[in-house]
């Protein structure tokens, strides 16, 4: 059974997430595909920087 949990947010994050809900669309699938895209932005700026050099990598064929 899921454990439901209460999230304090101010009446304008309520109004804007309002908005962008689709209808019929719970609000917590548009926070799980909020998230999704969180974490598909930070893999493409960890790919542009390891495309622009930043940081240390070790290059696939180099893992043994």
């Amino acid at each position: 059974m899921t454990a439901l949990k209460h999230i304090p947010v101010s009446e304008q994050t309520w109004r804007v997430l309002g908005k962008m809900k689709e209808a019929g669309e719970t609000y917590d699938l548009l926070l799980q595909k909020l998230i999704q895209e969180a974490h598909r932005l930070e893999l493409a700026e960890k790919f542009n920087r390891a495309e622009r050099g930043e940081g240390e990598w070790v290059k696939l064929k180099d893992i043994r």
